[in-house]
């Protein structure tokens, strides 16, 4: 018997890259065995870039350079063994090598205002998407960047370039086979942001004044080389080149002054794309040789409608020699422009300054005077209108002592009369032992209140006490009284709130904050003071404290179960009661929605639902935002925002693509973690299923009429020569073809040679005479239809 044949190695599935060799080797047993190589199914006999070999037990299938029909399975047998394994021919996106270094190692440099275009030529199996993407955003079309792409290249197009299109660029490539990024840098150059200021007077005095100010926050892209000073004399319209200073140097001094000379200065940074806009100083004086220092800021002494008067003091430097008066000078709050107030120099150190606007805030500087000139100014004064001023408050009524007990005494009082809109705008209440001529500030209490009391009394300890309004004008005129701790019976105070603008009746929190309420009261005996929450006692997590005449509430850190109605009770033990209610919300970043779930309700649409997000059962601002992606690892892309309901209907389904999908939920304080769907959807391509119907073959009907595709022409020919005249006819079937002259049928005349060569028609005339002369007309007819075509035949030129 023969011996069997064994497989000693079998064939291994491979994966080769495009234009790459590639080899499927197996060995068997015995040297005597022929093999035969199989591509999916079908036996190889010969196939382009494919070579068989056979050495001694190994049989090998050798592709020299592999190209997307190689791929398949292959099937080797021979003898008794059979082995198989598949070739996949990868083809990932590439860049041609050369292009991919250069742009890859030399930053693309462009000009501001310039348009640029980034072209990346790729080759791979396709569909290939490419993606631009930009500190990891990936960029789409605007008004200024747009992105293209067709089936070999994909362009970046940046219509105007400016500084903020600087940085790392990425450009991704994918398809089936793998991914390639590629890294490209823009550069974009542009003349230099303007030194950074404010410019700093680091000196002035009568022989220079020298300046200081800081490098451009942003220098174009390319190195400051230069800076340019300039300077304009206050009054005048043109500006004076002073000088440069290299990029190293950030100040300068000038000695081109005039005494008592106001000047501005301004500097501009310069790069090798141009000048920046100037950095530009506020007023500098030049002083004058032995002036005054700057006096003291003046002080706003009364206001009228129309003046204001001031005071000054006298500078520390008088210079050297004696002050001869002083400039002062005005403006308008917001302005700067300063203005004289008077025409010679004030020798008084106080001014009434009259003619100004009613109404209108002004601010004074002042400058001192002496032989040497006028030394700098002061600094500007407080801000004053020029109104008139509003009176104080009036006294407080029937200020009296409604209790006392041995360590406290319990002040009423009514409000002043009102006078002339003097509205009260608080009080003020002092004390001060019978010992002693001090007053003590105790409280400074609310417009709406008009009790208090005075506690940390000793027993039968006697004391002065005293309440003022407080008004836009200042405080008014105290009521005094004497008091002892223990010596006044009690009187009732019905308890009532207290209520102003600093007391909300809406609080929104964010969870993690404290809850702080204070609410001021008052009542005597003092009221019992009960808080609730939803009608029932606060949270042990609630602090309360109640104290002079007002009542704290105190949550460290607010909770979403915090949120409710809060009430405060005041009992005056008697079984009557004063109540207040305020709303507190507490809000957080929304917690996150729940499963979602993907049905395709409508083919090629897919419809996303989800639990709704648990913090839709307090937060009224909610709403959804839907994203996408199409791989595990690709960007998400918006797909719907503003959704506020549990459903969104995505209808641009591709069928055989994976998509992920997630849903966020956001409130006005951020966004929730996200909850996204595990499994890729995918909608599979189904294959067209069609009928192909035989009909009965009923023939082509190819009659057709006569038609001359080329028709007679005229000719001229001499006595005794030959003439040839021809035509070509169509048609079927083929027409019958008749020569006439001057309507007389040739056909059986000897004279004339006639021939019909598969349409091709010709008429010879043998030995022309004058009596050739005339119309000759060809007749083509069938059963479907009938033609003609004429010429005429000319001797010696006659046609």
């Amino acid at each position: 018997s023969v011996p069997r044949c064994y497989l000693n190695k079998q064939l291994a599935t491979m994966r080769v890259l495009k234009g790459e060799p590639a080899e499927l080797s197996c060995t068997v047993s015995r040297d005597n065995v022929t093999g035969t190589w199989f591509k999916d199914g079908l036996k190889l006999t010969s196939m382009d870039g494919v070579v068989f070999e056979k050495k001694g037990l190994v049989h090998k299938l050798i592709i020299n350079k592999a190209e997307d029909i190689h791929a398949g399975k292959y099937r080797f047998e021979g003898g008794d063994v059979k082995t198989e394994a598949s070739i996949f021919v990868e083809d990932p996106p590439q860049v041609d090598k050369v292009l991919l270094k250069n742009l890859t190692s030399v930053p693309t440099v462009a000009k501001a205002g310039e348009g640029v275009k980034l072209r990346i030529p790729f080759e791979g199996r396709g569909p290939i998407r490419a993606a631009w993407l930009k500190d990891r955003m990936e960029l789409g079309d605007d008004s200024r960047i747009r992105v293209d792409k067709t089936d070999t290249c994909t362009t970046l197009s940046i219509s105007s370039c400016d500084r903020r299109d600087c940085g790392d660029y990425k450009v991704r490539l994918k398809n089936d086979s793998g991914v390639l990024e590629i890294n490209l840098k823009l550069m974009v150059i542009d003349k230099p942001q303007p030194p950074a200021g404010p410019i700093k007077i680091v000196e002035s005095s009568a022989n220079n004044i020298t300046i200081q100010w800081k490098p451009p926050k942003d220098d174009g892209g390319k190195p400051v080389q230069r800076y340019l000073v300039e300077r304009q004399q206050v009054g005048r319209n043109d500006w004076e080149t002073l000088g440069e200073t290299p990029r190293s140097c950030t100040s300068f001094t000038t000695n081109k002054v005039e005494e008592e000379m106001s000047y501005y200065f301004r500097v501009r940074a310069t790069n090798a794309e141009g000048v920046s806009d100037a950095l530009e100083s506020g007023e500098v004086k030049a002083a004058g040789k032995g002036s005054p220092g700057a006096p003291d800021r003046p002080e706003i002494i009364s206001a009228s409608r129309d003046t204001i008067t001031i005071s000054w003091k006298a500078p520390c430097k008088t210079g050297t020699s004696p002050i001869m008066g002083y400039i002062v000078q005005k403006r308008k709050k917001g302005t700067v422009t300063w203005l004289p107030v008077t025409n010679a120099p004030v020798k008084d150190k106080k001014l009434k300054v009259t003619g100004l606007k009613k109404g209108v805030q002004y601010e004074f500087r002042v400058a001192a005077v002496n032989a040497a000139g006028t030394g700098q100014p002061s600094d500007p004064s407080e801000p004053a209108f020029a109104r008139d001023p509003t009176k104080s408050p009036g006294q407080v009524q029937d200020l009296k002592v409604s209790s006392s007990d041995s360590t406290s005494v319990t002040l009423t009082w009514n409000k002043p009369e009102v006078q002339d809109g003097n509205d009260v705008k608080g009080y003020e209440v002092e004390m001060r032992p019978c010992n002693s001529l001090t007053w003590t500030k105790c409280f400074t209490l609310p417009a709406g209140s008009t009790s208090c009391r005075v506690r940390g009394l000793q027993a039968k300890e006697k004391l002065f006490l005293r309440v003022r309004a407080l008004g836009d004008g200042g405080p008014g005129e105290a009521t005094e009284l004497e008091a002892c701790a223990g010596a006044a019976a009690a009187a009732l105070v019905s308890p009532r709130f207290l209520i102003d603008d600093t007391v909300k009746s809406f609080l929104l929190i964010k969870a993690g904050d404290p809850i702080r309420v204070k609410i001021p009261f008052e009542g005597s005996p003092e009221p019992v003071v009960t808080w609730l929450k939803d009608g029932l006692p606060l949270p042990g997590r609630a602090a309360v404290s109640t104290e002079e005449g007002s009542s704290q509430l105190l949550l460290r850190a607010a909770e979403l179960g915090d949120s409710g109605t809060y009430t405060v009770e005041l009992g005056d033990g008697l079984g009557k009661k004063e109540t207040f209610s305020f709303q507190v919300q507490i809000t957080d970043v929304p917690q996150p929605p729940g499963a979602i779930r993907l049905e395709e309700n409508v083919p090629n649409t897919v419809t996303v639902t989800w639990e709704p997000s648990a913090s839709e059962k307090w937060e009224k601002n909610l709403y959804y935002t839907v994203l996408k992606r199409e791989s595990q690892k690709g960007l998400w892309h918006v797909l719907g925002d503003l959704i506020y309901n549990n459903k969104f209907t995505f209808t641009r389904v591709v069928p055989g693509r994976d998509y992920y999908f997630r849903v966020v939920a956001k409130n006005d304080l951020g966004a929730s973690d996200p909850s996204e769907t595990v499994q890729p959807w995918r909608i599979w391509k189904k294959k067209a299923e069609f009928q192909v119907k035989a009909q009965k073959y009923r023939g082509v009907n190819q009659n057709q009429p006569p038609r001359f595709l080329v028709p007679l022409k005229c000719h001229v020919v001499v006595t005794g020569s030959e003439c040839h005249m021809s035509c070509a006819v169509g048609g079927y079937p083929p027409p019958k073809v008749t020569w006439y002259k001057d309507s007389r049928d040739l056909s059986r005349d000897p004279n004339y040679f006639c021939t019909n060569d598969f349409g091709v028609c010709s008429l010879v005339v043998l030995g022309v005479t004058k009596q050739d002369e005339g119309e000759y007309m060809v007749e083509a007819s069938n059963e479907v239809g009938r033609a003609f075509s004429k010429a005429f035949l000319a001797i010696k030129g006659n046609c």
